[in-house]
């Protein structure tokens, strides 16, 4: 998101990565360059009769909802058939009814109507760039990736991914969304929240207090996880400390395989 994004950003994201030792296995690919990619996607999309131009905005919107009494942040459709001679400002998929459903591997399934709950829903933003939903398919689909691992706040944009997988013919991964990092308040920390940043100068520790206080003790209070007993064994072994305050690596914890997003 350019307007909003620091120039430092992107650097600091990857320095801190890297220092936890999180190495990709392919050059790291960036979304600004990317630009073509989305528009050919987009054209497909067009070209099948899937996408469509829209003029409204977010205020039309808003009324059109209170007139049709649907809930707030639906999209009503009213570009569908064209947009009487106004200008296009953003681009929209076309969803069609039904119940798009998934396995997710920690919150189990997961189904969502995406007609009913979404609506129709923008890939083409009207400042002219791309949207998430189409970007993190078509980058997804390029790096051949496998499995995505992220946070469950973003389960419920999944549905509409695996839409677009299917019309642009592309495989859908496997998904895990994985419980947030909150405050004591229950708010996700965030740079909305003036949450500290993680200090990449002690890696090891910073990583270990995190498997502890979100994983070990909240799943001991049976918080977070779902399935077998026998993950409480196997977290234990993962988040034993040192007198150091170093986490003490398990190689016999696969926590997932595969290819990341």
């Amino acid at each position: 998101d350019p307007p909003r994004e620091p120039a430092w950003a992107a650097e600091d994201q990857l320095e801190t990565i890297e220092a936890f030792k999180l190495h990709s296995d392919r050059p790291i690919l960036r979304q600004s360059t990317r630009y073509d990619a989305y528009q050919e996607a987009l054209d497909l999309l067009i070209g099948k009769g899937l996408a469509y131009g829209c003029a409204c905005t977010r205020k039309s919107i808003e009324a059109a909802c209170a007139a049709a009494g649907l809930p707030q942040g639906v999209y009503p459709g009213t570009c569908r058939h064209g947009t009487g001679g106004a200008p296009i400002r953003a681009w929209r998929f076309l969803v069609d009814d039904g119940v798009v459903s998934f396995p997710d591997r920690w919150q189990g399934t997961f189904k969502q109507n995406v007609s009913k709950e979404v609506g129709d829903f923008v890939i083409r933003r009207a400042d002219g760039l791309w949207a998430y939903q189409l970007a993190v398919v078509v980058d997804d689909g390029f790096q051949d990736v496998t499995h995505v691992v992220r946070g469950a706040d973003l389960i419920d944009n999944t549905p509409r991914q695996i839409l677009l997988q299917k019309a642009l013919g592309l495989p859908t991964p496997a998904y895990m969304h994985i419980p947030l990092v909150l405050d004591k308040n229950g708010n996700k920390l965030s740079k909305q929240t003036l949450a500290p940043a993680i200090d990449r100068s002690r890696p090891e520790e910073e990583a270990a207090h995190a498997w502890i206080q979100t994983f070990y003790f909240r799943y001991a209070r049976g918080v977070l996880f779902r399935g077998s007993a026998a993950l409480e064994g196997e977290i234990s072994n993962l988040c034993l400390i040192s007198t150091s305050g170093s986490a003490k690596k398990d190689s016999n914890f696969p926590l997932f395989s595969g290819s990341l997003s």
